[in-house]
């Protein structure tokens, strides 16, 4: 029972921490200008939806959400089907050097994004795509697609072979047997890993401040960060386009809890 107990407070506190910044956020963009900067109190004594109002006044703040979700998507669906097909093949088709394959995939998910931003943009900026959605969404496939590959190559290696060896058996070719038989069973591994890379391509914020410049293209971290103030540093503002920003993430995460847990956990069940 006491070690029981232990496990629970540890998982509150675990809970606590993770959740800290998002309530205050929030509690911060329901308070009056005149309480943001003063502890206490605390919680708002007046809860107000003013800042609310403000991000979609008087800011492109539904465009921007709308480039967002555009850009996140188109990513989503490339890296992960990219990487589901790469995963396939490394795992089942008896690739040769399929070691060295997955170590190149995660020496080059190794490259800081800083050391890439000036060349990226040069060829960018020559192919015409500056201030495009198109070149993120390059951009984000290119730098998400070694961690779609190397999730999936894990989970597919996790499947019995056994499967796919009945389903060549029973004539299909080896793009039938992916399609109908095997990507269905690896539907948590692909839901796990196309929410790690949707995320990734919600929240990157590098590329997006520097391959576009207008709120045709820009995107919610950008946004936020360059919210508008003449004399002094909107928070209230900020904070409700933060909360607002990150809820879809979290109704995400809430919905494929357990698609995640089961498509992070698989590849320790087969080496």
């Amino acid at each position: 029972m006491r070690g029981g107990a232990a496990r629970v407070l540890a998982g509150a506190l675990v809970v606590a921490w993770s959740l800290a910044p998002f309530l205050w956020q929030m509690i911060t963009s329901l308070k009056p200008v005149a309480e943001i900067g003063v502890l206490p109190p605390l919680l708002p004594s007046r809860p107000t939806l003013e800042h609310y109002g403000a991000i979609f006044a008087g800011y492109p703040l539904l465009r921007i959400i709308f480039n967002s979700t555009v850009v996140a998507a188109l990513t989503t669906a490339g890296a992960t089907g990219l990487g589901a097909l790469a995963g396939f093949a490394l795992a089942k088709l008896g690739v040769r050097y399929r070691g060295p394959i997955l170590g190149g995939v995660v020496a080059v998910s190794m490259l800081p994004p800083i050391a890439l931003v000036s060349p990226l943009f040069l060829a960018i900026n020559a192919a015409g795509l500056r201030d495009t959605l198109a070149a993120l969404v390059i951009t984000y496939v290119s730098f998400s697609l070694p961690l779609a590959v190397w999730l999936m190559t894990n989970f597919f290696r996790s499947l019995p072979d056994e499967i796919y060896i009945a389903a060549r058996v029973d004539g299909c070719s080896a793009l039938a047997a992916f399609w109908k038989v095997m990507l269905p069973l690896a539907a948590p591994g692909l839901a796990a890993t196309a929410l790690l890379v949707f995320i990734f391509a919600w929240n990157e914020f590098l590329f997006a401040l520097s391959f576009t410049s207008t709120a045709a293209a820009r995107t919610i971290p950008v946004a936020i960060a360059l919210f508008p103030g003449l004399h002094e540093i909107p928070w209230g503002e900020i904070a409700a386009a933060s909360v607002v920003a990150t809820l879809p993430l979290v109704l995400l995460a809430v919905v494929f809890q357990r698609r995640i847990a089961e498509g992070l956990t698989a590849g320790a069940v087969k080496g």
